[in-house]
């Protein structure tokens, strides 16, 4: 059974708790770790949510692991389809402050259906909600 879909309201705060220090961070203090935390674990739960499936494993270490997109479920061993980052891109992307073609050189994604995660990015999208008010 998966796990309860997060709180949008809460998936927001802890973005926007990170995005300064994601957007610049040679301008801003890295944030505390139970921060990093907070807001890579609300977004993979968000983007679980939002493309039920098992068919892609995203991995941000070592804060958390969500499988997504319809198809066929893996259950031993290393999954044919994986996306694999750190914190501060995994967030960059859920934050709409990197595009998945620009994240290229800082994400590992193997099988032919990884990038399909790009279709669900950004989680929160800091450029719209700002513009829209």
């Amino acid at each position: 059974m998966p796990r309860r879909a997060p709180d949008p309201a809460q998936v927001r705060e802890d973005l926007l708790a990170v995005a300064p220090w994601v957007a610049d961070p040679d301008a801003h203090e890295r944030p505390a770790r139970p921060v990093l935390a907070a807001a890579v674990r609300s977004s993979l739960r968000t983007l679980e949510h939002a493309a039920p499936g098992h068919s892609v494993e995203v991995r941000v270490p070592p804060f958390g692991a969500v499988q997504c997109i319809e198809g066929p479920r893996h259950t031993r061993g290393t999954p044919p389809n994986v996306v694999e980052t750190d914190a501060a891109t995994w967030l960059a992307l859920a934050l709409g402050l990197l595009s998945w073609d620009a994240a290229a050189d800082r994400v590992s994604a193997s099988g032919h259906r990884a990038p399909e995660i790009a279709r669900w990015l950004p989680v929160v999208d800091v450029h719209r909600r700002c513009e829209n008010g």
